[in-house]
């Protein structure tokens, strides 16, 4: 048998054999996960949409793993802080980070090395989107405006603000999108998270907000605030009567928010599977569906391809309009 022959079949050999050993560890980290507590780590102030949907997903997934899960927030640097230490965390599946598409816009909004110098790219690895929530720009009701009609009157006249939950947020891109397709003058005062945002807009500290519905909506239907516009290609079922501002004649200022579940790199594809599993079936359930919704929150699934999609989509589009609208952090 000639020589590069034998050498062929050593070759396949030896991969065949190494493949069998990724397969049975990964079987083994499978079974053996999780062996202790699981951190859910979200990267933002208690309170908001993210904070929300987390500590639903916790209360469930525990007794699924057969371990406590326990949310940790860790606020800073557009979710970059959080980011970081999960992404230095045991690649083991036992530190998660939960976290909006923030993550995708910050890196092109704040400065290099923001964050501890994570590139989420490359440091992260998705696991599933298990949650998406519409933006809504609402308006406090001493402003006296019920739609962008009579927003607009009053923005031309000068003098109004609006407020979001922080420099490169979604939200932020969305004041700006609007301000660029209105051709009106508006000041942007950002908060440090949702949930200070909102306190700031029902004590009257900023009349106009740029939010998730998952943190609005219990005021939205109390009357504390008063829901403008969708920033969304289509109404949402979370606000059906709430028109986009596309539908009032504000077109291109299409932003949404989705929440993502995060692994560090390197942790093995079968406890990655696993956890997906278990969220997927987790956000199947009836009362978490309810719970989900009854705060503004539509519950997503799918596999880690669907996230990875919308990070690397996330991550074009926000680093040219981050460009074109000349958005830094202060």
């Amino acid at each position: 048998m000639p020589v590069f022959k034998q050498a062929s079949r050593r070759h396949l050999t030896l991969a065949l054999a190494g493949l069998g050993l990724t397969c049975a560890l990964g079987s083994v980290w499978a079974q053996s996960f999780p062996s202790k507590q699981v951190t859910l780590v979200v990267p933002f102030p208690p309170g908001g949409g993210p904070d929300v949907a987390a500590r639903v997903i916790a209360e469930k997934l525990a007794p699924r793993l057969g371990q406590p899960v326990v949310v940790e927030n860790r606020p800073g640097a557009g979710a970059l802080l959080g980011a970081n230490f999960v992404a230095k965390a045991a690649p083991d599946g036992h530190t998660l980070l939960l976290t909006p598409n923030t993550m995708a816009i910050s890196p092109h909004v704040l400065a290099p090395g923001a964050g501890g110098g994570i590139d989420v790219n490359r440091d992260l690895l998705p696991v599933i989107a298990p949650a998406t929530t519409p933006l809504v720009l609402v308006a406090s009701p001493s402003l006296g405006v019920s739609n962008l009609k009579g927003l607009l009157e009053q923005a031309r006249k000068g003098g109004l603000a609006y407020g979001s939950p922080g420099n490169g947020s979604p939200m932020h891109f969305a004041g700006e999108m609007f301000k660029r397709s209105a051709a009106v003058d508006m000041m942007h005062v950002p908060y440090r998270g949702v949930a200070p945002s909102l306190n700031a807009a029902l004590a009257g500290e900023v009349k106009l907000l740029y939010t998730g519905v998952g943190g609005a909506l219990q005021h939205i239907k109390a009357g504390k605030l008063v829901p403008l516009a969708l920033t969304e290609k289509a109404r949402s079922a979370l606000l059906p009567d709430v028109p986009t501002a596309t539908e009032q004649g504000v077109a291109n200022v299409e932003v949404n928010a989705w929440y993502g579940v995060f692994a560090p790199a390197g942790t093995p594809a079968a406890v990655v599977q696993r956890i997906n599993q278990e969220i997927n079936a987790v956000i199947r359930l009836p009362d978490v569906r309810e719970r989900l919704l009854g705060a503004g929150v539509e519950p997503l699934g799918g596999t880690p391809q669907v996230l990875a999609d919308f990070m690397k989509a996330d991550t074009q589009r926000y680093g040219q309009l981050a460009r074109e609208l000349g958005i830094k952090a202060d």
